[in-house]
């Protein structure tokens, strides 16, 4: 048994989980249904990384913050924002140009008595409110992430004044519990590296379970709207991420090497708060100073939406082909817009992808209804666009990072080198 775990724990985490997924897709086209009784294994993985990703934002961005100062918070806040908007910007106008040339609503008809219940979408304002909590025992009990990374904040720049201070008991208070956070993070991490021991496995069990459970006459009629999906996904990731990246001077090939443990898991959890903690781990991989890391990914994860946003376009046009309706330049306009929008305000709300998808197809005056189509795909979708997401957030974070260090070297700081 021993020599089984040695021989298991010598192998590249890369190729367990690649032997995992694998093996899920065999199981699951061959068995089909059957595979129900292996989602356990998947269901525990994700309980594991939902266990681990509340202290792991909340302990990273503690310690982020500590290891920065206030004028660093600020300056990578500018940075970052207006990069999270502008990619999900185009990331609408990429869902719209291919679905305009796939066509992915062309013969597929809406059913008589489809209905969908939309939770409520809460308003600009709402949100803004809602990161201020009440209860901050509440609140990491929900796991409202915006308001977990609020708190973790506005502690982690209390315990940088305190350590700052000019009085020697804040001054010792502070340095007390920045070793404890730094303690407590470390053993965060030894759980997370224990976690992804397992991780095959889980990732196993979901893959047989999804891909078992979805019926092949759902596939195959909405098979025009999946491959749209993946090919502006792929647009994503060989084309606009890589142009971005070139343009900062980065070394896409290699930096795609660096995160693709994390770009896989991604895929296969369709969950971008769920693979958070791998996504630290491969920041860290592909040369994102730390405390960056720390601090762009935990928001990133919730805010910015860049496979999200390419599905509100892909939908909008999949509809609109649906119902017969030719959207006008103006119109497609306003939908970018408020894809845009929609995308980073329904950020940590359950029930995202509906919400968004129905307040877009109002926008554009189409019958929320056909969202209740895609049900039967919808993992299916998840899955590619949870990608875009995930690796649009370390782009992100790559991006602010070699800005960073641009500045660094300007100011005559000691050299880093660009990755």
């Amino acid at each position: 048994m021993k020599l089984l775990w040695n021989w298991y724990m010598s192998k590249s985490f890369m190729l367990k989980i690649t032997v995992g997924f694998i093996l899920g897709l065999v199981f699951g086209v061959v068995l089909g249904p059957q595979n129900a009784i292996f989602s356990p294994l998947g269901a525990i993985f994700m309980n594991l990384l939902k266990m681990i990703v509340i202290p792991l934002i909340f302990l990273s961005l503690v310690v982020a913050v500590n290891h920065s100062s206030p004028s660093e918070l600020g300056r990578i806040g500018v940075k970052v924002f207006p990069i999270y908007i502008v990619t999900t910007a185009l990331s609408v106008v990429i869902g719209i140009v291919i679905a305009k040339l796939m066509n992915p609503g062309a013969g597929v008809k809406l059913q008589e008595g489809i209905s969908v219940t939309v939770p409520d979408r809460p308003s600009f304002v709402d949100t803004i409110i809602n990161m201020v909590p009440t209860n901050i025992v509440k609140t990491f009990a929900d796991g409202n992430i915006l308001a977990i990374v609020f708190v973790a904040i506005i502690i982690g720049i209390s315990m940088l004044y305190m350590r700052h201070s000019d009085d020697a008991t804040h001054k010792n208070m502070g340095e007390t519990l920045m070793k404890f956070v730094e303690a407590a993070n470390e053993v965060t991490l030894r759980i997370l590296s224990g976690i992804l021991q397992y991780a095959p496995i889980g990732v196993f069990g979901i893959t047989a379970a999804t891909i078992g459970a979805q019926g092949l006459d759902t596939v195959i009629a909405l098979g025009k709207f999946i491959l749209t999906s993946y090919i502006g996904v792929g647009l994503l990731l060989v084309v606009f991420y890589p142009l971005i990246l070139k343009l900062w001077g980065c070394k896409v090939i290699q930096f795609y090497r660096d995160i693709k443990e994390c770009m896989l898991t991604s895929f296969v959890t369709a969950s971008s708060l769920g693979t958070l903690p791998i996504s630290i781990r491969a920041a860290k991989k592909a040369g994102i100073d730390e405390s960056i890391a720390n601090l762009t990914l935990p928001i990133g994860a919730t805010v910015n939406m860049n496979g999200t946003a390419l599905r509100l376009g892909v939908a909008v046009i999949f509809a609109s082909e649906i119902m017969g309706i030719d959207l006008s330049i103006v119109e497609l306009v306003s939908i970018i817009l408020i894809g845009t929008l929609t995308a980073v305000g329904t950020a940590g709300v359950p029930g995202t992808g509906l919400i968004a998808m129905s307040a877009v197809f109002a926008q554009a005056g189409l019958p929320i209804e056909i969202v209740a189509l895609t049900a039967g795909i919808n993992i299916l979708v998840d899955m590619v666009f949870t990608l875009g997401n995930v690796t649009g957030d370390l782009v992100a974070a790559k991006m602010v990072d070699l800005s960073e260090k641009r500045a660094a070297a300007k100011l005559g700081a000691p050299s880093v080198e660009l990755s």
